[in-house]
């Protein structure tokens, strides 16, 4: 009875084999045929992903904050009077702005950035661009005019190392038109090029300049530029020079044959020296107005004044990146100087200064808590006969700003 018993595992043991052989193998091929299932269906996405499909994206930024002001005015032979405010999320230091990009295919990029400022909504982008070669962008719509660095490149909440912008670098801001852009290598160098025609500035009856906006005031238009240079291989520093020349008057005005020349320049460095990353940016604008006769609101008398106005920043920051204390390492601290030149004997001719020192927490490398202090200083150089107010006003400011980029 034993033998039997054994010669019967054995011969279930052989017919049990090829069972379990065959059902492997067909466990196999059911998996092999799932994960080909796939693979078929992947490539037919990947297939349907022509060079003409169509994508949207949205990007942006918000910056919110705390600001807290002293201004102190003096004037001649008298003693100061102080006013001070508080507030959260002030107008010049609070901003909504989505980006919204549809990029159709290779050659088109359609960009649209509404703005909310805490009282308004405005557009601060609406443009379209055409990729027409290497380094041949063409684009048209409402876009910041190219000059210099800081409206274009560094004005923006979360890249901007202080709170405040420094005085003077509102103009020429944005205008409708159209423009060309791209860059290039030069040997073991790089240029860069900004171009653009849109449709100017306009010359205001007390002598400052805003922009025409989309109905242009006369027949001329606004030509604007800038030029980089990138001279080392790592691309650590970068240095720009830019001009314009726009028709300022309107049609039919006093002000017909007024024009508006301006030229800038402006440096970029970014270096590592261990462990610190030191980031250094400076600009310089000068506006010539052709001379015009201007008239007082009170009783129209005639006066006129040279019509120069500079303006100028230089900045430093300092970040230890490479440090090991985790904390330490995401602290910078950030330093500028700004000066801003209105015409003297104008009726809002001024020598100001401004000193800023801020201490940034970046969180992300998109996302950072700033705290900034400011000091300004300005002399008033500006025509009293034609209503000017003599005197000197000191501001005195502290702000807590959050700004991230998504």
């Amino acid at each position: 009875m034993t033998t039997v018993h054994k010669l019967s595992k054995l011969m279930a043991c052989a017919l049990a084999i090829p069972l379990t052989i065959n059902t492997v193998k067909a466990q196999t091929t059911t998996v092999d045929s799932t994960l080909i299932n796939r693979i078929t269906a992947l490539e037919q996405q990947v297939a349907d992903q022509k060079s003409g499909e169509s994508h949207f994206m949205v990007a942006g930024l918000t910056t919110f904050g705390y600001v807290r002001n002293k201004t102190t005015f003096i004037a001649p032979g008298m003693a100061g009077q102080s006013v001070k405010t508080n507030s959260f999320g002030d107008a010049d230091h609070y901003e909504l702005s989505p980006m919204l990009m549809w990029n159709h295919g290779n050659k088109f990029l359609v960009e649209f950035e509404p703005s909310f400022d805490g009282n308004t909504i405005g557009v601060n982008w609406a443009n379209i661009s055409y990729f027409a070669a290497p380094g041949l962008i063409i684009h048209a719509g409402y876009f910041v005019v190219p000059f210099g660095i800081y409206n274009k490149r560094l004005a923006a909440g979360w890249i901007d190392k202080l709170a405040g912008d420094p005085n003077g670098f509102d103009l020429p801001g944005a205008d409708f038109g159209v423009g060309l852009s791209g860059g290039l290598p030069l040997g073991d160098m790089k240029w860069s090029y900004d171009v653009s025609l849109t449709n100017g500035l306009q010359l205001l009856p007390d002598g400052e300049l805003q922009n025409a906006g989309i109905v242009d005031n006369n027949k001329g238009k606004m030509v604007s530029g800038r030029f980089s240079l990138l001279p080392l291989s790592n691309s650590c520093l970068e240095v720009g020079v830019s001009g314009l020349y726009s028709s300022a008057g309107d049609v039919g005005s006093s002000f017909t044959n007024a024009n508006v020349t301006m030229y800038g320049a402006d440096i970029n460095f970014v270096q590592t020296f261990k462990p610190f990353l030191i980031n250094v940016k400076g600009q310089y604008n000068r506006i010539n107005v052709t001379r015009q006769t201007y008239f007082t609101q009170t009783d129209s008398t005639a006066y006129s004044f040279n019509n120069k106005t500079s303006s100028s920043f230089a900045q430093i920051s300092v970040r230890p990146i490479g440090v090991d204390n985790k904390l330490l390492k995401n602290f910078e601290v950030a330093y500028r100087y700004s000066n801003y030149t209105t015409p003297q004997s104008s009726i809002w001719g001024q020598n100001l200064y401004e000193h800023d020192f801020g201490l940034d927490y970046w969180i992300t490398w998109r996302t950072v808590l700033k705290f900034t202090y400011a000091h300004s200083h300005a002399l008033s150089t500006a025509n009293e006969a034609a209503g000017g107010v003599p005197g000197i006003t000191n501001v005195n400011s502290m702000y807590l700003q959050f700004s991230i980029e998504f």
